[in-house]
């Protein structure tokens, strides 16, 4: 049985920093594409950032570019979201999710993943 576990959210003050982690158990993913999702209350889940098996290609949403990074560990079987220069708009229950097709491209839309974790809160005050 798949399970992805999400850590490191938290309460955190405008432009400070939190690194989330995501493990994966149940089955290797060193083929797939990973990727980080938000879910603010009263919106949609939307994407934040990709990183494909290799981890040569990483994608980012507009509103995350140069703040945020996304990267992987395959012995971990772990993703990651280093969050600097945090924002209140940035406040959201965060998850990881694995696109359960074998591919080299990071896909932006949730019905492209198929694994989810449980979601980790994030809030960032003002």
């Amino acid at each position: 049985q798949v399970q992805l576990v999400e850590s490191g959210g938290g309460l955190v003050q405008a432009g400070g920093s939190l690194r989330l982690s995501c493990a994966a158990s149940g089955r290797t993913f060193h083929s797939n594409t990973m990727g980080w999702f938000r879910q603010a209350p009263g919106k949609e889940r939307e994407f934040v950032a990709g990183i494909n098996w290799n981890a040569d290609t990483t994608i980012y949403a507009d509103s995350v570019k140069g703040r945020f990074t996304i990267s992987r560990d395959h012995a971990k079987n772990s993703v990651y979201l280093q969050m600097n220069d945090l924002k209140p708009e940035d406040t959201a229950v965060y998850y990881c999710a694995i696109d359960p097709v074998p591919r080299r491209d990071v896909l932006v839309t949730t019905s492209s993943y198929f694994y989810w974790g449980q979601g980790t809160q994030v809030t960032v005050s003002s």
